[in-house]
């Protein structure tokens, strides 16, 4: 059984993130029940280590008290996701936020060519943030300025795939899993393999499933995190 004690010197909590759940929905879910429960103080400190995005699943470590100080250490480990590219088509987004905007030909893309060009993104890669994201330029989210209509130069970044499987191919969707370093965006490497097939590609499905060794399995979803505290 959990004390207040325990909370404010410093927990660990994996949660599986549900789908359209932002990851700040998810915190302030936590902040509630613990709150409620162990009448904790107004100020006190709790976070998550590394943003999911609403529209994928999966693992968020959520730090609480005096870890809250490890956030920094734990988000610069390597992260594992699993996830769906669909070629044919890109989106603004690189993902489903936005709507299809261009499509293009997918019958020149054999198993060989998919197999042969996720080679092309193994190791340390040159990638551009999608414009749809949080990073700020000119004192605005990028998501900002993109929902203006507003024309924004990107500069891409270095990014390093430790690990980039193909696990099933039922075109135009294509599946995977890959392991990457912190600061990588899937929705632009979808977008990139895309393009890199001479078709297009956006993300239709995400799922986190480790942050060094901590695993989602070990995860609870927002809802169920109460019954650990019984």
């Amino acid at each position: 059984m959990k004390t207040p004690e325990d909370f404010l010197e410093g927990q660990i909590i994996l949660i599986d993130k549900p789908l359209t759940w932002s990851s700040f929905q998810a915190v302030n879910k936590l902040k509630y029940i613990l709150k409620r429960k162990f009448d904790l103080p107004k100020k006190f400190k709790i976070g998550h280590a590394g943003t999911l995005d609403p529209l994928a699943t999966g693992l968020l470590i959520i730090c609480t008290g005096k870890f809250t100080k490890k956030i920094s250490e734990i988000q610069a480990q390597a992260k594992e996701y699993t996830g769906t590219i669909s070629v044919g088509a890109t989106t603004p987004s690189y993902d489903l936020e936005t709507e299809v905007n261009a499509t293009f030909p997918t019958q020149h893309i054999s198993e060989a060519l998919i197999l042969e060009t996720t080679q092309q993104f193994i190791g340390e890669i040159d990638q551009k943030p999608p414009v749809f994201s949080a990073i700020k330029k000119d004192g605005k989210r990028l998501y900002e300025h993109a929902r203006a209509g507003e024309e924004i130069e990107i500069a891409s970044r270095k990014t390093t795939i430790y690990e980039f499987e193909i696990t099933r191919i039922a075109l135009p969707e294509i599946d995977f899993r890959v392991k990457c370093s912190k600061g990588t965006y899937i929705r632009s490497l979808a977008f990139d393999f895309g393009n890199a097939l001479n078709s297009g590609g956006h993300l239709t499905a995400l799922r986190r499933t480790k942050i060094g060794n901590y695993s989602v399995v070990n995860g609870v979803l927002p809802e169920e995190f109460e019954k650990t505290l019984e």
